[in-house]
């Protein structure tokens, strides 16, 4: 059985230690991807030793660099500032004693043509692949973001599937507002998945609300759950103790017996 997470800030760790406890969760740790931190080494320090202090929960994972990270621009510049982007989140998760760490493709789905499809797997998978190889006890979970369709991650996992640290995010919500029917993303990707994300939303924007406050059909989650999630971590991606109490409250009472903290 897969375990659950919630996310966590420094700024409400106790908050988020309180859930941890009572419900069994781990974290994914959300301090660590914006450049004002990456940038400044004195509180990137500070918040790996208040995480340190209080201790992480076993087999939690970090969500790693991803705003504007682009290792498959053909812009040399930018793809080495998102290398080192990338290279900083594998460090501070190594700090961190993580299981895992998230990573977007952030392939465009604006921009057709083959071309640049092939671009985008071929030249993050490179990358990645000397990620792996370089830091082989920690997971990567490669995430769909702005991905209409499965295909990049699919390419992706192809070519990285040989490393037994390797694996697919499937943000559940992102799927659920995309052009391809969800049942072609979990068939396409099962076998690589190792990690799921899941919030609520109107299926139209990306809204991370409650689980079971959108129209997300939570009724099909719970099948594919059973089939095809349940040696997944899953992280209930919304923000704020309250929410995450909402969202593992309904996922228990609504599914009796699945869902097990």
């Amino acid at each position: 059985m897969g375990r659950f997470m919630v996310v966590s800030k420094a700024d409400n760790l106790s908050e988020y230690e309180t859930i941890a406890k009572k419900y069994n969760v781990g974290f994914e740790i959300n301090d660590f991807y914006e450049a004002a931190v990456l940038d400044d080494e004195n509180a990137q320090s500070q918040l790996i030793q208040q995480y340190l202090d209080a201790g992480v929960p076993e087999g939690s994972t970090m969500h790693g660099a991803f705003m504007e990270v682009v290792v498959f621009s053909e812009d040399e510049k930018i793809a080495a500032i998102s290398k080192m982007r990338m290279r900083q989140s594998m460090e501070i998760a190594k700090q961190l004693g993580v299981r895992g760490v998230v990573f977007h493709t952030n392939h465009n789905p604006m921009i057709t043509g083959e071309s640049y499809e092939d671009n985008v797997v071929w030249k993050t998978a490179e990358y990645v692949e000397e990620l792996l190889k370089e830091y082989p006890e920690i997971d990567i979970y490669m995430e769909n973001m702005f991905d209409t369709t499965p295909e990049v991650l699919v390419g992706i996992s192809e070519r990285l599937c040989q490393y037994s640290n390797y694996g697919v995010c499937l943000d559940y919500a992102h799927a659920s507002i995309s052009d391809s029917p969800m049942r072609d993303w979990v068939e396409m990707l099962a076998p690589y998945l190792k990690h799921v994300h899941i919030s609520d939303n109107d299926l139209k924007r990306d809204l991370h609300i409650a689980v079971g406050t959108g129209h997300i059909n939570w009724n099909e989650f719970a099948k594919y759950y059973r089939t095809c999630f349940d040696q997944c971590t899953v992280l209930v991606e919304v923000m704020g103790a309250e929410a995450q109490i909402q969202s593992l409250n309904y996922l228990r009472d609504n599914f009796v017996g699945l869902f097990q903290y």
